[in-house]
């Protein structure tokens, strides 16, 4: 990585959470986690299937795993009306000083 990555952008962590319907079933509901800032960076490539999809490099400050704070792959950020579902979480460097968060937004989402 060249420098430092310049986190300027904060966006709200969500996680999923199961909520009981009152018919003996569930719905998924997210519950905020906190906020983080992040750089935000398209990724190259195109989704083979053809669908509305754009990949996204986002990069934050690392957490301790296990932490409330550190994005997992069932969890989302939000960014006001935006969704970015994560993909992946890799550490940036042997370091581990910042997570990349490999992540998908859906048009008209």
């Amino acid at each position: 990585m060249n420098g430092h990555p310049k986190l300027t952008r904060p966006l709200l962590l969500e996680g999923p959470v199961r909520v009981a319907d009152g018919a003996g079933g569930f719905t998924e509901s997210w519950s905020p986690l906190g906020t983080v800032w992040a750089e935000v960076k398209p990724r190259t490539g195109r989704d083979a299937a053809g669908l509305s999809r754009i990949g996204y490099k986002i990069t934050i400050r690392s957490a301790p795993q296990g932490a409330p704070s550190r994005p997992k792959p069932s969890q989302r950020f939000r960014d006001g009306a935006r969704i970015f579902t994560i993909d992946a979480v890799t550490e940036s460097a042997p370091d581990g000083r910042f997570l990349i968060c490999f992540a998908t937004e859906e048009e008209g989402t």
